[in-house]
């Protein structure tokens, strides 16, 4: 069955390349006819890995294409994912799959509801990789995926392929804990490297700051009844820093490069959950609104 590939980001490519050259058949689904031309011009999807570049000619067209889709790797922000799902929506047979790789928590729940006949399994990745350039992305890092699928407990029969292709995996019947988990990192870590513009190494100077987001950070995972999120997640979040002090944050980068964020989907998420339950999380709330205003700022999206 042909791996369907919507977002050509980091995560995307690096999936697209490691199925196409394990000789599975992937098609990328770009966004306009434009973006096919300048595909194509590209000669393909190139990936760099341990200095050496590979660059594939994977199969590619357009979002408005006829042909039906039966599985789905939704790679595209946080953001997009919504109306990402409305395009493509027509095209999917009635026992479609879909991955949906998206950082934070909310897209997920978004595009759950508005397929409900479509399997949507959770995917959360800790691999390293970004973009240097059109049609071109560098492994940074690897990592594993963990999937996952809240509805469905049993894992689907392609999850070989993804062994077959060197995509590191495991199968999750907590998904919810570890997107949650993943979500609480990526706040007590990428706004405060926005705000103090450093890269993840130097919040180690920062300590008593990060150790008081995530003793909120931890009350907000309890009361969403993620008790295993929540546990040593300050001893986590310090190793992080560590394993990746030279790394500067995907949302870091994201407003040097002039980017919308995916603010909404990750701080603004566990304020809003902690709102819904009657937290008081006043460190959560007080970053949230810094970095709202940092945003405004720079004339990028606050939300």
């Amino acid at each position: 069955m042909t791996w369907h590939i919507l977002g050509a980001g980091s995560l995307g490519s690096l999936w697209a390349v490691r199925l196409a050259r394990a000789s599975l058949p992937v098609t990328l689904l770009l966004r306009n006819a434009e973006q096919l031309a300048a595909y194509r011009a590209a000669g393909g999807l190139a990936l760099v890995e341990n200095g050496a570049e590979q660059r594939l000619a994977i199969p590619a067209q357009t979002l408005d294409d006829p042909a039906p889709i039966q599985r789905l790797l939704l790679a595209c922000k946080a953001y997009d994912a919504l109306g990402a799902v409305q395009a493509i929506a027509p095209r999917l047979t009635p026992d479609a799959e879909l991955i949906l790789l998206q950082n934070g928590l909310g897209s997920q729940q978004q595009v759950t509801e508005r397929l409900p006949h479509a399997r949507c399994i959770l995917a959360s990745s800790t691999e390293g990789a970004y973009r240097d350039g059109p049609f071109r992305v560098v492994f940074a890092g690897r990592g594993l995926t963990w999937l996952g699928d809240p509805r469905a407990p049993t894992p689907p029969q392609w999850l070989g392929e993804l062994s077959r292709a060197g995509i590191p995996h495991e199968w999750s019947e907590r998904i919810d804990s570890r997107l949650w988990r993943k979500l609480a990192l990526n706040c007590a870590i990428n706004p405060l490297t926005v705000l103090h513009d450093c890269r993840n190494g130097e919040l180690q100077a920062h300590g008593d700051e990060v150790a008081a987001l995530c003793a909120e950070l931890a009350e907000l995972l309890h009361a969403c009844d993620q008790d295993d999120a929540a546990s040593g997640l300050l001893d986590e979040v310090q190793r992080v820093i560590h394993a990746t002090a030279a790394n500067s944050s995907s949302m870091r980068q994201d407003v040097a490069a002039g980017r919308r964020t995916e603010i909404g989907y990750l701080l603004g998420h566990a304020c809003a959950e902690g709102a819904r339950r009657g937290l008081r999380l006043p460190r959560l709330t007080a970053l949230l609104q810094a970095l709202r205003a940092h945003l405004r700022a720079r004339g990028l999206p606050d939300t």
